[in-house]
């Protein structure tokens, strides 16, 4: 038996006796990185996300491909500056009418000095 049959052998017992399957905890339900670039939301790679509206300037609504089970979930996001200048960008939620839903989530890109600004760059992540 060569080195790699023996080393598949083993991570399939692994697997198996730890039993970490695609409804553990630990894993993302949802993670999407996307941006706005050219005056349209880019989505460059995502899984469990159908699509991202831009709501308004630094606003976003992620829209997920199957819903969750309930609104229960966490997410956790960063976003790059728009600038080489150090201009720095977050990831936040900033009023009650921000949606948190199974099927969608809206996330804010705000400034240090907590105004709404867009990024090239988003990346969001949801454990549940």
């Amino acid at each position: 038996m060569s080195l790699a049959s023996r080393i598949g052998a083993l991570a399939g017992r692994i697997g198996r006796e730890v039993k970490v399957g695609a409804d553990h905890p630990g894993l993302a339900r949802a993670w999407v990185c996307f941006g706005y670039v050219g005056n349209q939301v880019v989505v460059r790679a995502a899984h469990n996300v159908a699509s991202v509206t831009r709501l308004a300037a630094g606003r976003y609504r992620v829209h997920f491909a199957s819903p969750l089970p309930d609104a229960n979930y966490a997410w956790v996001g960063v976003a790059r500056s728009n600038t080489n200048t150090g201009t720095q960008r977050l990831l936040i939620v900033r009023a009650t009418a921000d949606e948190k839903t199974p099927t969608h989530v809206d996330v804010g890109c705000a400034t240090t000095a907590a105004s709404f600004a867009d990024s090239p760059e988003i990346d969001l992540v949801v454990y549940r």
